[in-house]
């Protein structure tokens, strides 16, 4: 008798407890509840074009690359465009090239309208404010409204630039990787392009979470160049190495891990505008490359 009266005690102490935990979970059980890792998506740039070489142009390399490539064909960039080069854009074969590249979905941004590659801090008020104008109308002439993203040349700005950017509706979009590929005449090869790229993704990843969410996906701006021969004629190399970099830093990446529509791409570029003039971007370089090969680098988290 005793031992049933123990048994249906404790079963009576067991309903209550099971009941209990069933209306009020444990913090021990929410703590263990991990979601996953938000995926980030590649938002592919390109500096210095259109390229006016008649023969193995690399624009058109690189847009024939994006269009059809064995990772994910139909993939749509930001081409950061000189419409005043003297052997770029202000050639009938550049400014066809630039068609093109509207016509492909791809969407145009704003470098510079000088006849050189000119950096913005060292032009004048006046210059600054006309060559802005130039470019601005030669973009609406081609694409039917004014761009909105702007990549100044060599990457300087200063506030002076940083305002007068604003005043013309144009937001500054840096990076976050760098092909380093800006080198354009002979020798320009990247010898240690994987090396490379797999170094930077494992810098980004210990700051990927600063990112900001764009439709469910962190963007992460590349910059090549496509007046670089050499990186025209590797599209599909660069493109498979920048996936094999994001899965070696332990990355997640996107379905898709490219941007494949204009909207998106742009959307995207949008967020990630710096809003301070006085951020300076460091730029991924040769030496910075170079130490990163030498030493040895701490253990990812």
């Amino acid at each position: 008798m005793a031992r049933w009266r123990f048994a249906a005690a404790f079963a009576s102490l067991a309903l209550v407890v099971a009941t209990h935990a069933a209306a009020d979970p444990s913090p021990l059980a929410e703590h263990v509840s991990v979601s996953a890792p938000v995926p980030i998506r590649l938002l592919l740039t390109f500096d210095d074009g259109p390229s006016a070489r008649e023969t193995d142009n690399p624009t058109v390399q690189i847009l024939d690359g994006l269009a059809r490539n064995a990772i994910q064909p139909g993939i749509k960039a930001l081409f950061f465009v000189q419409t005043g080069a003297v052997n770029g854009g202000a050639t009938p074969r550049g400014q066809a090239l630039m068609r093109r590249t509207l016509a492909e979905g791809h969407v145009l941004g704003f470098h510079t309208a000088t006849p050189g590659h000119t950096s913005h801090t060292k032009l004048s008020d006046e210059l600054l404010e006309g060559s802005l104008s130039q470019g601005l109308a030669a973009h609406m002439e081609l694409a039917g409204r004014p761009p909105v993203l702007v990549r100044p040349p060599h990457w300087a700005y200063d506030a002076r630039t940083f305002a007068a950017y604003q005043r013309h509706g144009l937001s500054v979009v840096m990076t976050d990787l760098s092909a380093n590929d800006g080198k354009i005449p002979w020798p320009n090869a990247s010898l240690r392009r994987r090396s490379h790229f797999e170094h930077q993704m494992r810098e980004l990843r210990r700051r990927v979470t600063e990112l900001p969410l764009v439709d469910g996906v962190r963007p992460v701006v590349v910059t090549f160049h496509d007046a670089n021969p050499f990186t025209g004629s590797h599209v599909d190399e660069y493109l498979q190495i920048l996936v094999d970099g994001a899965n070696k830093a332990g990355l997640v990446l996107a379905d898709p891990p490219f941007y494949d529509s204009a909207e998106s791409l742009e959307a995207a570029a949008r967020a990630r505008a710096l809003t301070d003039p006085s951020v300076q971007i460091r730029i991924p370089g040769f030496w910075t490359s170079l130490l990163a090969w030498i030493l040895p680098e701490p253990p990812l988290d």
